[in-house]
């Protein structure tokens, strides 16, 4: 069984409890608007281009298959409808302009780079997170990883975003330990305006891990002008939760800019910054419904 994931990223602070090593899952079935993680949105591979750091050296060029890479008058541009994404360009690049997103891998591969990281994980109380993308439109992988990293007794985290088939949550349900769940929007339309789909199934998937008895720590990117006014309704759902562990209100920033162009993707990061005023209304508003706000 193969999954393609984008990144391990060792030493994790926001990803859970303690050090966590957090792997990274391509696809995932929303697009929303303040996406931070661009690279894991389509399922396939996607090669990007940071022309700033290209010194025009045309190794690329050289090996790339399709011809997919050109370089003239000292400018670097690639036809993304000719790259298949093989990977042996960045193979070839000495100065990182660039990167492969998207690689096949088995449990077998993934499982010592994890375990590595043990010594943190026991001193910091931390483990492993699966996020993404949407980790969880590769259930059938997230189950068997997760139940190999529970074997050697190791933290478990899944960020999701709850947008799902209920059968993915069931399979990994027996070995997550907290569920790091998205919750944007109530008002249907304002979710569907943000995200582009519907949020009926994410409600009815956390209400159906609250009753499971899943530990659920409740994240909400926070971003002006466009999901600011939901707190209250939030505030009333979650009020409701019996297994919620803590709420953190995540501050929308636009530090992913530079990802979109290098992508070739279109970028839909929204302008305006929250304030810190109003971030700090946001937590009162849930404080006021008696959640616990994890700073």
């Amino acid at each position: 069984m193969k999954a393609t994931v984008t990144e391990i990223k060792h030493f994790a602070v926001h990803d859970g409890d303690g050090i966590r090593t957090t792997v990274f899952f391509k696809g995932c079935p929303l697009k929303c608007l303040w996406c931070h993680n661009p690279e894991g949105i389509a399922h396939a591979p996607a090669l990007a281009l940071r022309t700033e750091k290209c010194t025009g050296c045309g190794a690329c060029a050289a090996v790339c298959p399709t011809g997919a890479h050109k370089i003239e008058n000292g400018v670097h541009s690639l036809d993304r409808a000719l790259c298949t994404a093989c990977g042996r360009c960045e193979r070839e690049c000495f100065f990182d302009a660039l990167t492969l997103y998207g690689r096949e891998t088995t449990v077998e591969e993934l499982l010592p780079a994890l375990l590595a990281d043990r010594g943190f994980y026991e001193s910091s109380g931390g483990g492993v997170t699966l996020s993404g993308g949407e980790c969880l439109t590769q259930s059938a992988f997230c189950e068997a990883l997760l139940r190999a990293l529970k074997a050697e007794g190791i933290h478990t985290a899944v960020d999701t975003s709850g947008f799902v088939p209920r059968e993915a949550l069931a399979r990994v349900l027996p070995y997550t330990d907290v569920f790091l769940f998205d919750v944007k929007a109530i008002d249907p339309a304002v979710h569907r305006r943000c995200t582009g789909q519907d949020n009926a199934p994410i409600l009815d998937n956390l209400r159906y891990l609250d009753a499971a008895g899943a530990k659920i720590e409740v994240r909400i990117p926070f971003v002006p002008h466009h999901n600011d006014g939901e707190l209250p309704a939030i505030a009333t759902l979650l009020s409701s939760l019996k297994n919620l562990t803590g709420v953190r209100v995540l501050p929308y920033h636009t530090g992913a800019g530079s990802r979109y162009a290098a992508l070739g993707m279109e970028n839909t990061l929204p302008d305006v910054l929250p304030t810190k005023e109003a971030l700090e209304g946001a937590k009162a508003i849930l404080r006021e419904k008696g959640l616990r706000v994890i700073d």
